[in-house]
């Protein structure tokens, strides 16, 4: 019985996740309300409060529904040795670019997090997030980049800093052209091309024949588990 009540719990989180992301997608986050959300979950405002304290909190929940898998991908591809530091970097980034071509919600929350949210007022504690987020990235590129380049015997044109802010322009500015486009191109397949143009052009020494998935990580191990039973 314990764990039937449990696995209701879950359902019906994940049912208000699941609004969460149609509503904020069709509303924007701002004129959307949790009015509207339990609506479109067939809940109460009261199930709301019983899972997240706020809009906030069921942002942010929503948020990492779908980033915490990517964050386990990059951890994992971080602590791998056996990967040289550039083939790190390009499983890291094909990874995310994979995952959102081929995952639905992700492609909505994502368009969410870019295109409907004004983090003003009570969101600007999560764009304050975003940002400690994004430079944590920002300095994992510039780590591999360096280590890269002292492998490699190059000396970089411009510090692995200004390197690295390059790379996740151009790693950012492929997932919103894709998404802006109604996913025209193949972003996996043009993200693996224009990163290994981007390292070509630092100097950097990159093979034609790059996979993503060699001594990497299994692609199961960083799906999201939506109906998973804690």
């Amino acid at each position: 019985m314990a764990r039937r009540t449990k696995e209701d719990a879950v359902a019906t989180r994940n049912s208000l996740l699941d609004a969460a992301e149609r509503v904020f997608y069709q509303k924007g986050v701002s004129h959307a309300s949790l009015n509207d959300i339990a609506q479109a979950a067939g809940a109460t405002r009261g199930a709301i409060y019983w899972h997240f304290k706020d809009k906030v909190d069921l942002f942010n929940a929503m948020m990492e529904r779908v980033t915490l898998p990517l964050e386990c991908a990059n951890g994992e591809y971080a602590g791998n040795d056996r990967m040289a530091p550039l083939q790190r970097l390009r499983a890291v980034i094909d990874f995310v670019l994979r995952s959102l071509e081929k995952d639905e919600s992700m492609r909505r929350v994502f368009e969410i997090a870019m295109f409907r949210v004004e983090y003003v007022g009570e969101l600007s504690a999560v764009r304050d997030r975003h940002v400690e987020a994004s430079l944590e990235f920002r300095q994992q590129f510039a780590n591999e980049l360096s280590q890269a380049a002292r492998e490699q015997g190059l000396t970089l044109a411009c510090p692995p800093e200004v390197a690295a802010v390059g790379l996740q322009s151009l790693f950012d500015g492929l997932m919103q052209v894709w998404m802006l486009g109604d996913a025209t191109f193949g972003l996996a397949e043009t993200g693996r091309a224009a990163v290994a143009a981007y390292l070509r052009g630092l100097g950097f020494e990159v093979p034609a024949d790059f996979d993503p998935l060699a001594d990497g990580i299994p692609w199961q191990i960083c799906q999201p588990r939506r109906n998973a039973v804690p």
